[in-house]
């Protein structure tokens, strides 16, 4: 299963806009924008674009291997023990597919020049996280047709693989399992609902109608909402009837419950990730809000011999909130940190000078006053701090932005409804 959430929606966004700003202050007061890939083996880096393998793809892996190793041995029990070898082998022949559907979205957003964080193959397929919108309906609708493009024509050709090989033997049910697989991957995928692929060729087709990408999203999560109940509901009814081609079943025992399981399973994955989609999008209506020049603090400057203690009766005189340490010319150098005045006892600062608690100013700290929205959350990530110094055009120190206030009032933007 595909969820390119990160280019609309769930994970891109979600995490980029928060995460990025929460990372762990280190001594030297700058925030460290977190690596990993939460537990992930990272594979390789096709197109510059690092791969990783999330540790539930083990335990696909294993299911796989066991309920398909069971299969082969029924069809070609010759085999013996080595059905569960082969099965393997189709485990990860078939998540070589999923990673070559997500690098088709990955291509395609690289060449409209989307920047592309990473591809992480995980428990229910792949996700490629994508960390900007697209900025028409049309690019949107390829960035996510292609996906499933790609699977029909990986089905394809393992169909003409199965026309050059006998037929019952092992390459023949590999080839007819790789082709089956692939064919379901795309057709689950073209489904018209978000986080699916189909959900986000739906939402451009409404955005294009409509003018408003907001409309399409929210008309694709609502698509996708419904059908996170139909599979809920379905999925154990046509497993049951025979109409997904398997013998019809009683309804009862194990393979009932393992059924139910799947599909609560999926649904649950559907209805998030259509949630998510739609809240992110109303969050983007928001971003105009996070304005850096009404989230700036105002500072005042002091040398960098200036006792604490000094240094902070000025801001109270001033009703300033930061502090700015600025050299024998008034040009700043440094920003001093909160948490670091916090770690002060108060007894002790009349003999700390402001510049042991500063931070020096690199250019990405430098951040123009009337920066807002999206531009404002890539200068911030581009340079991770605990504090920026803002300033006017003309070079004038307007204050300083804190990370914290930021973070605030993008966690206010996100409970806030759209309109």
């Amino acid at each position: 299963m595909n969820e390119d959430d990160s280019r609309d929606d769930s994970r891109g966004e979600r995490s980029r806009a928060t995460s990025d700003a929460e990372g762990t202050p280190p001594k030297d007061g700058k925030r460290q924008r977190p690596d990993g890939p939460g537990g992930g083996i990272l594979m390789g880096r096709p197109f510059g674009v690092p791969v990783y393998v999330a540790p539930s793809w083990f335990l696909v892996a294993a299911l796989i291997t066991w309920v398909f190793g069971g299969q082969l041995n029924r069809v070609l029990p010759e085999l013996g023990g080595l059905s569960y070898l082969v099965s393997l082998f189709f485990a990860v022949a078939f998540y070589a597919s999923v990673l070559v559907h997500e690098l088709a979205h990955t291509v395609a957003a690289l060449r409209f020049k989307l920047p592309v964080r990473r591809i992480q193959l995980q428990f229910f397929g792949g996700v490629s996280e994508i960390e900007k919108e697209s900025e028409t309906p049309g690019r949107e609708f390829i960035l996510a047709f292609v996906g499933p493009l790609l699977s029909l024509v990986l089905a394809g050709v393992f169909y003409l693989g199965m026309q050059a090989v006998e037929p019952g033997t092992v390459p023949g049910v590999l080839l007819a399992g790789l082709m089956i697989s692939n064919l379901i991957v795309a057709v689950f995928n073209l489904l018209p609902g978000l986080p699916l692929d189909g959900g986000r060729m739906l939402r451009a087709v409404v955005w294009k109608i409509t003018g408003k990408p907001m409309s399409g999203t929210v008309a694709a999560a609502w698509v996708g909402r419904a059908l996170a109940v139909a599979v809920l509901i379905g999925l154990p009814l046509l497993t049951h009837t025979g109409a997904l081609g398997n013998p019809a079943q009683e309804i009862g025992g194990m393979e009932t419950v393992t059924d139910a399981l799947l599909a609560a399973i999926l649904a649950a994955i559907i209805w998030t990730g259509a949630g998510n989609s739609l809240r992110m999008a109303r969050l983007r209506e928001h971003l105009p809000e996070l304005q850096a020049r009404t989230l700036t603090r105002r500072a005042v400057p002091v040398e960098s011999d200036t006792p604490l203690s000094e240094a902070l009766r000025r801001a109270n005189e001033a009703g300033a909130r930061a502090l700015v340490v600025v050299d024998g010319q008034g040009n700043p150098t440094a920003l001093v940190r909160e948490t670091a005045i916090v770690g002060v006892p108060e007894h002790r600062r009349p003999w700390v000078a402001v510049s042991g608690l500063a931070q020096d100013l690199t250019d990405g700290m430098r951040v123009p006053a009337d920066l807002a929205g999206e531009p404002l959350l890539e200068t911030l990530r581009a340079t991770p701090a605990t504090e920026y110094l803002v300033v006017e055009d003309t070079g004038e120190i307007y204050g300083v932005l804190s990370a914290a206030d930021v973070e605030k009032a993008f966690v206010a933007a996100m409970a806030r409804p759209g309109g």
